[in-house]
């Protein structure tokens, strides 16, 4: 059985599931050159990683470049494909001339998430038909499984849940170059990481900051990530002293200082699905505190990963992080139960087995589970 996978960003995530599957699979890999050529290292020698001139969205060349994608697919003769987004505009086209191999499409985010530039950058009718063209979806957590089902007309057996692997190659970064946290750094470091866009709650931990008051003397706040600038809430704070803001693109050895500094990281969302930041945190054995939207509380209180309150609460959040400032031991007890779900389960070896399993069912129903 081989695979072959297709992606045009998703960088991170697609590093982690790719290399879990390649433990189990034969993979071939196609990706945008311009986006993963200098990642080519982060690869197991196991995956077939091919580096295509893949265009962008408006690009012409997009015709050209569906004729020689397909071909690929000819000369490799896969058992299945698996696209690892449904964000792919022109790859619609050329789907139906790949039948009668199977196809495998993930969907991230059964809806777009408030403020998400990125993703409006793509038409809606994209993104849904390559969906219904896909003959079994994968999502990341029970509660999208079932929006996914509410939504398309797919059979209940076609829609499958696989884990969202454990991101580790920052945490194998920072112990390649043995990074630590600086000698005399005594403060409270808290961390919010990513893409800074309305659904991600900046708002309510600028709030929660001010709510803090005194309670937390040495409390530091780094908010690092493109995006909208978070400056724009200064009036909102309390101590705008206590901020590090880097409104910016993170490479990589920033990413990983930036974890190994952090004593916790925070995912204030008011909506989402899954998260890539907290599967990034659990690899570094960060506690995280996260909001009740999406599949976050059932990864983080399943696992033991941190605390969980509710969405646009600012106070409950204050608290969350006060408890943990105050709580070395249970910050330890949290870190440690993180690290464990990080390289065991949700580790990339393991989600790819799960994966495994499941494109052998895809391609035999009759097979035994």
């Amino acid at each position: 059985m081989k695979v072959l996978m297709l992606v045009a960003e998703l960088e991170d995530y697609t590093i982690a599931f790719v290399n879990g599957v390649a433990q189990h699979l034969p993979v071939v890999l196609g990706v945008p050159k311009r986006r993963y050529a200098h990642l080519e290292s982060w690869f197991d020698p196991a995956v077939d990683l091919r580096l295509l001139d893949w265009p962008r969205h408006r690009s012409p060349a997009n015709p050209i470049f569906l004729l020689k994608l397909s071909q690929l697919i000819r000369q490799e003769a896969p058992t299945l494909i698996h696209l690892l987004s449904n964000s792919t505009l022109w790859l619609n086209f050329a789907a139906p001339f790949w039948r009668p191999i199977p196809l495998v499409t993930t969907v991230h985010d059964v809806e777009l998430h408030p403020g998400d530039a990125d993703s409006r950058t793509l038409p809606r009718w994209a993104t849904e038909l390559m969906v219904r063209q896909s003959g079994h979806i994968v999502v990341h957590g029970e509660s999208l499984r079932k929006m996914v089902l509410q939504r398309y007309a797919k059979p209940v057996d076609h829609v499958h849940v696989l884990s969202h692997p454990s991101i580790q190659r920052y945490a194998d970064f920072a112990r390649q170059r043995q990074l630590t946290r600086p000698q005399g750094d005594d403060a409270f470091r808290v961390l919010l990481f990513g893409r800074i866009f309305a659904y991600k709650g900046l708002e309510h931990l600028i709030r929660a900051e001010a709510a803090l008051g005194e309670t937390v003397p040495n409390l530091r706040i780094t908010i690092a990530g493109r995006g909208d600038d978070p400056w724009a809430f200064r009036g909102l704070m309390g101590h705008p002293d206590r901020y590090d803001i880097r409104n910016h693109f993170i490479e990589d050895a920033e990413v990983a200082q930036l974890f190994t500094d952090t004593d916790i990281v925070v995912l204030p969302y008011t909506e989402a699905s899954q998260s890539g930041v907290l599967n990034l945190a659990a690899a570094f054995g960060k506690p995280v505190v996260v909001t009740d939207v999406g599949e976050l509380r059932a990864s983080v209180t399943q696992n033991g990963l941190g605390l969980v309150v509710p969405p646009g609460d600012p106070q409950q959040l204050a608290h969350a992080i006060k408890l943990l400032a105050h709580g070395a031991d249970l910050r330890a007890e949290l870190g440690a139960s993180a690290l464990a779900w990080a390289n065991g389960p949700n580790a990339p070896k393991a989600v790819g087995a799960a994966a495994a399993s499941l494109y052998r069912k895809v391609v035999d129903p009759c097979a035994p589970s």
